[in-house]
């Protein structure tokens, strides 16, 4: 008989695209920029709804933000805009769109100084993932110094919807931090992971 995984508890009882986003992706250190950018549009559309919700949409963000390319998303016209508050398959909230928008313009600005999104990134945990030790849901912070330095540097730099919440989201999402609790199988494969890539 087959060993049942042990998953972190947000994830063992929820659907087959929430199960699969945590086992495949989530806490899995991201070095790509079109990668961060995606996330960053999806953190953003969430504040306020499920991840779910937003992981059900994922595919309709892909075909809208012209697969999550900054330099083109960078450059949509009003009417793109209003194109894109028509289709149901994204969350359809003007403030959200806009800001995917203006951020995409920022995110190009921090590539041209940086040379990479990613190297602008992962500066504030020094280049190489924080492994927490979560043995409960309940130690899952929804803050960190860390987050709070990077959203309001982010915000600083022109972003929306980059609050310190949905930021320490987006750094979980991309493997910044290992919150997989420690009895997850997925959090020794992370933490495997968190000297694979430095700058």
């Amino acid at each position: 008989m087959p060993k049942i995984k042990k998953r972190c508890k947000w994830a063992a009882k929820s659907n087959s695209e929430y199960t699969k986003y945590h086992d495949q992706e989530w806490g899995v250190p991201v070095w790509d920029d079109r990668t961060q950018f995606e996330f960053l549009i999806l953190e953003g559309a969430q504040a306020g709804l499920s991840w779910s919700t937003i992981l059900n949409k994922r595919e309709g963000y892909r075909r809208n933000f012209s697969n999550f390319d900054p330099s083109v998303v960078a450059c949509f016209s009003v009417d793109r805009i209003e194109k894109i508050l028509q289709d149901p398959s994204v969350v359809r909230n003007t403030l959200k769109i806009n800001a995917a928008v203006t951020n995409a313009q920022a995110f190009l600005k921090i590539q041209a100084e940086f040379d990479s999104f990613c190297n602008y990134i992962w500066q504030f945990v020094d280049y190489k993932p924080k492994q927490n030790k979560i043995k409960t849901s309940s130690d899952i912070l929804a803050t960190s110094p860390e987050s709070d330095l990077l959203s309001k540097d982010l915000q600083n730099r022109g972003f929306k919807f980059v609050g310190s919440t949905i930021i320490y989201a987006h750094m979980q999402a991309t493997g910044m931090v290992n919150d997989h609790e420690v009895s997850c199988f997925r959090y020794q494969e992370c933490a495997a992971l968190a000297d694979g890539k430095g700058v």
